[in-house]
């Protein structure tokens, strides 16, 4: 058996420049709001617990 030919970046990029870019689902846009909306209120979290249990003076 022979190992399968690793495709080198040039060719990597001509076939990423042949592929058509697909529109984002709405609920794709949904989960990637989400996700960025949880990670902010996580850190607010995060920020008023370490300020509430190491005040730094």
């Amino acid at each position: 058996m022979s190992k399968p030919k690793t495709p080198t970046t040039a060719e990597t990029a001509a076939e990423l420049a042949r592929v058509q870019a697909e529109p984002l689902l709405p609920i794709e846009k949904q989960l990637i709001a989400g996700s960025l909306i949880l990670g902010v209120v996580l850190l607010g979290i995060l920020y008023r617990v370490s300020q509430t249990y190491f005040p730094t003076g």
